[in-house]
């Protein structure tokens, strides 16, 4: 089935850059090794990628990650494209969550931001954390523009919608993870993906990808009438290849 599958050529993103992935080897629980990684990013390119930002986990005691820490494997797996001959540019960032760990990052400047100043980051699951609002604020004040990562993933804003736009109003963008549109992360998650892009409130995609049963399912869904709807609405305003300076 699988051979099948992939004998049908598949259709493509409407967009080329992929802001959000954990295609880095061996730095979190994304892809294990660089084999892994050329195999992903293969499956990348069958979506039309040819651009990722390489945005691991920084995250207090599971993926205590730093600059230090994430530019030798950025490095290896540059050049492991580069001998592949592979059509892709990698640029480095991070997914911060925050919390005491990132940021002690913050506060001294170790941290990785997409070109162009935008810093990715991950909220609690559980709850918005303390003193949000003063940490954007704060972070704006130093020029960074701070990315809301998939923010139809946390239940207490799907519960409290007018919060999301409170945030969107005071210069936090988002990024939706395209798989929440499938149904990937459950019924709620997708019911969010989709009132935030009736409501304007989507200003990247990003796959989130981990795994090839992330890839698979998004190649799936690419070809879905639900995609095409998703693509016509969104087409004209997603910020993936028009804001991140090369």
């Amino acid at each position: 089935m699988l051979f099948n599958f992939f004998r049908k050529k598949p259709s493509t993103l409407f967009y080329h850059t992929d802001v959000h992935c954990h295609l880095l080897p061996g730095v979190d629980h994304g892809s294990p090794d660089v084999a892994t990684s050329l195999h992903l990013l293969g499956l990348q390119q069958k979506m039309g990628i040819n651009r990722i930002i390489a945005t691991s986990h920084v995250t207090q005691t599971t993926f205590e990650n730093t600059p230090e820490t994430l530019r030798p494997a950025h490095a290896t797996l540059c050049q492991a494209v580069n001998d592949a001959a592979m059509d892709m540019r990698i640029d480095l960032a991070a997914e911060y969550r925050i919390d005491d760990f990132s940021l002690a990052q913050f506060k001294a400047g170790k941290f990785l931001t997409f070109p162009g100043g935008f810093l990715l980051l991950e909220n609690a699951f559980q709850q918005e954390i303390l003193g949000m609002d003063e940490l954007i604020f704060n972070l704006q004040l130093k020029r960074l523009s701070p990315i809301i990562a998939h923010p139809e993933r946390y239940p207490y804003y799907a519960l409290n919608r007018p919060r999301y736009a409170q945030l969107h109003n005071a210069g936090v963008l988002f990024q939706v993870n395209l798989l929440s549109f499938s149904g990937y992360f459950g019924p709620q998650a997708r019911e969010t993906a989709w009132w935030l892009l009736e409501n304007d409130l989507i200003d990247f995609l990003g796959s989130d990808m981990h795994h090839e049963k992330h890839a698979l399912t998004l190649l799936q869904f690419i070809g879905s009438r639900d995609y095409r709807r998703l693509a016509s609405r969104l087409a004209s305003r997603l910020l993936n290849d028009t804001a991140i300076p090369l």
